[in-house]
């Protein structure tokens, strides 16, 4: 779960990371309210107004604007609220700006990066650090990997001081810098472990003019599975961030990801699924979805399934792909049919059972009146499928 850069410094601050002081607005008053609460509070006549959504970019999209003076507050919180920002984390449609976040602008002498993920081949939490602040870390990676400094943390002993030092160190900081990094790194750290994030990032860390390190911007996603041990953190989802299909599905228990595709993909498992849509571009086509029911396939989770896929208007054509093992096939062949009645489905429809009773899940289905097409083997159900779609039959 991804949160907006206003809860992830909120978050990061408990944990005693030092971030830019700020105060989130929904309204143009509210923005003109933060920034005279901000002067009284010991801030400048400078801030900086930015948009809350959840992709990055937001600069380069003009949702990152500074304003001197309460009366500039006002005309770009005006500006920026309401608008349609288009990053290239948004896609071309772009996301409304409904808050904005209002902070005393920073007098930044160095910017620099620092992260902190999991890193999946060594079973391992990964800090990274580069002098390259401000640029995408993915870019600094591709054009100057020795740029990017990493310190690994055995789960077994945790973040060593050491390793603090050594990453301060080797972003050549100094003196009242470096001990205020090595707190940093070490806050950062606690705040992603305890919090069970899946990343969190700082981009970029700043150095000020008078020698302080802190963080201007913050990125935080939370790992959806542990968010039942953090009822405040998941209280911050906002699902005007979200893709609307998305929402209704977790609403249902079920786990979907609209994709660019026509193929519309129905199946029980992530592995399955990853499988399926590999399968679908093998044979040309192209998947429109990543849609796993979990394990049961019920006609409850069936019908919600193909109601979610349908509502992808450049879906044209459906493949269901279910292994009968904890639940049998010939139980989700009668959910399918159900589902089916009660869907108006007026495209191919192609399904695939293997496994506990699959023969007489293909009877059901083929039985059924419905205008169903069954497969067997895995590939033919993909080419059955993009077959459908060029209009040829099987």
């Amino acid at each position: 779960m991804k949160v907006h850069e206003y809860q992830a410094k909120d978050i990061l601050a408990r944990y005693g990371v030092a971030v830019q002081p700020g105060i989130v607005a929904r309204t143009v008053e509210e923005a003109v309210a933060a920034a005279k609460q901000l002067q009284a509070e010991g801030g400048t006549e400078l801030f900086v107004i930015k948009a809350q959504i959840h992709a990055g970019g937001r600069g380069k999209g003009g949702g990152v604007k500074l304003a001197r003076g309460i009366e500039e507050v006002r005309e770009k919180a005006g500006a920026i609220l309401g608008m349609m920002l288009k990053t290239h984390q948004t896609g071309p449609e772009g996301q409304k700006v409904r808050a904005v976040l209002v902070a005393d602008a920073v007098d930044i002498a160095k910017e620099y990066y620092l992260g902190v993920t999991l890193d999946r081949q060594r079973s391992m939490n990964v800090i990274m650090a580069s002098t390259e602040g401000g640029v995408e870390i993915e870019k600094v990676a591709e054009e100057t990997p020795e740029k990017i400094l990493k310190e690994w943390v055995d789960p077994a002993i945790g973040l060593q001081p050491f390793q603090a030092r050594r990453l301060a160190f080797g972003l050549g900081l100094e003196g009242k810098a470096f001990k205020q990094a090595v707190r940093f790194i070490t806050a950062l750290y606690r705040a992603y472990e305890e919090s069970d994030a899946s990343l969190a990032e700082i981009n970029p860390l700043v150095l000020t003019r008078a020698g302080d390190v802190l963080a201007v911007d913050a990125k935080l996603n939370l790992d959806d599975n542990a968010l039942f041990r953090h009822e405040d953190l998941a209280a911050l989802r906002d699902i005007h961030e979200e893709d609307p299909l998305e929402v209704e599905a977790s609403e249902h228990n079920l786990n979907y990801i609209k994709l660019d595709g026509n193929v519309g993909c129905m199946v029980n498992g992530a592995g399955l699924a990853m499988a399926t849509m590999d399968l679908i571009k093998l044979a040309g086509g192209e998947p429109a979805n990543f849609l796993d029911v979990g394990g049961t396939a019920s006609p409850d989770t069936v019908e919600a399934g193909f109601r979610i896929i349908l509502k992808d208007p450049n879906v044209k054509a459906i493949l269901v792909n279910i292994f009968g093992g904890i639940v049998r096939c010939d139980r989700v062949a009668t959910g399918i049919v159900e589902a089916a009645k009660k869907v108006e489905i007026d495209m191919p429809l192609i399904v695939r059972l293997q496994g506990t009773n699959a023969e007489e899940g293909k009877r059901i289905l083929e039985e059924s009146g419905l205008k169903i097409e069954t497969a067997i083997l895995f590939h033919e159900a993909a080419e059955k499928v993009t077959r459908a779609l060029s209009g040829v039959t099987a």
